[in-house]
């Protein structure tokens, strides 16, 4: 029998409003009434507005926006922790937003887990109990659990504190226990509701680290929710940003850096280092007859402009070959167009482009 491949995840037309009778306003909200003017008139609050975003499996989709812009009402829409006022959210095909209760709860149980912000972890249980608390709640059998947990926690770096308590633990390790304790539930779906943002900066940097890695192997459908920059263009395969209950722009990091889609997301981008986050091929000039690129110096595409910087320092001559995964030649870049994308990335691309 074929393993089943999970199908991923497609939010269609996702409305939230808070308040006593939200179905009351949906029309009016659709037909454009403002968030302010539905709070102001009508008393309730516009938390969602006709959210359309499809996660492909195994990929990490980051939710990112600033406080109070919805992130969290969304990703707890995935698995129904709050109930929308009208939309779809087709988990693998299936639609959670029409699940009976017995059916939610083993939606729940068996297709997606959860990382918190604040660890959620059980005090009075020790870490080895914290990890396979999930897996109790399904009658896995203890011994069962043990060995999966065990498994876990060597993976996330906790091996040799399986008996400890949360207390003696710091808050990187905390993490790590919550991690370990949603991938033993071995669900596709990981929902990631500021998981790292409680932490310090190199910890975080170090879970991101742990995070990336995993997933090369187990290709989760990450949903994780961030109001960090950086964080999203480090773990984001796709990036939807969140401004008052709407999506502003989405797509890939070199979307959202190379082409912001109005000045809310400029703002966010301005700062960033774009070395670390733009790829050669976005500022390379394209081929105009075809060469070879034997004997030349050459860069794999995908890299970023910092990593292609260091490849150039060694080439002998002023330029490098961009290269696809096959080793055909793409294009070729200067030290000039790199330094000028760095601080210019969004000039850089059209003047590659022209």
């Amino acid at each position: 029998m074929a393993e089943h491949v999970f199908g991923g995840i497609k939010i269609r037309h996702l409305y939230k409003i808070f308040g006593p009778n939200p179905r009351a306003h949906i029309e009016a909200v659709k037909n454009g009434l403002t968030k302010t003017e539905l709070n102001a008139k009508h008393g309730h609050v516009l938390g969602l507005r006709d959210i359309n975003i499809e996660m492909p499996s195994g990929s990490i989709q980051v939710i990112m926006g600033l406080s109070g812009s919805g992130k969290s009402t969304l990703i707890r829409h995935i698995n129904r922790l709050i109930d929308p006022t009208a939309g779809e959210v087709l988990v693998d095909g299936v639609d959670v937003v029409k699940m009976h209760e017995a059916d939610l709860r083993e939606f729940r149980r068996h297709q997606t887990a959860m990382v918190f912000q604040k660890f959620a972890l059980l005090p009075h249980r020790t870490v080895l109990d914290n990890t396979i608390f999930g897996l109790e709640l399904q009658g896995v059998s203890r011994p069962a659990c043990v060995y999966t947990a065990m498994r876990w926690l060597e993976r996330v770096g906790l091996k040799g504190f399986e008996q400890k308590y949360p207390n003696q633990l710091s808050g990187g390790m905390q993490q790590r226990v919550g991690l370990a304790r949603a991938l033993a539930n071995d669900a596709p779906v990981l929902l990631m509701d500021e998981a790292f943002s409680a932490l310090d900066p190199l910890i975080r940097m170090d879970m991101q680290t742990v995070l990336l890695d995993l997933q090369k192997e187990i290709k989760k459908t990450v949903v994780f929710i961030t109001h960090d920059l950086d964080e999203a263009l480090r773990l984001g395969d796709q990036i939807a940003i969140l401004r008052d209950g709407e999506v502003i722009q989405q797509g890939t990091s070199q979307d959202i850096v190379l082409r912001p889609a109005d000045d809310y997301v400029a703002n966010f981008v301005k700062e960033v280092n774009r070395g670390r986050v733009v790829h050669v091929e976005a500022v390379m000039s394209p081929l105009k007859a075809v060469i070879a690129a034997g004997g030349r110096p050459s860069i794999s595409a995908g890299v970023t402009i910092e990593e292609a910087v260091r490849a150039l320092a060694s080439a002998p001559e002023g330029d490098i070959t961009v290269v696809d995964s096959s080793g055909k030649p793409l294009g070729t870049v200067t030290f000039r167009q790199l330094a000028g994308a760095m601080v210019n990335a969004h000039g850089a691309s059209h003047r590659a482009a022209a």
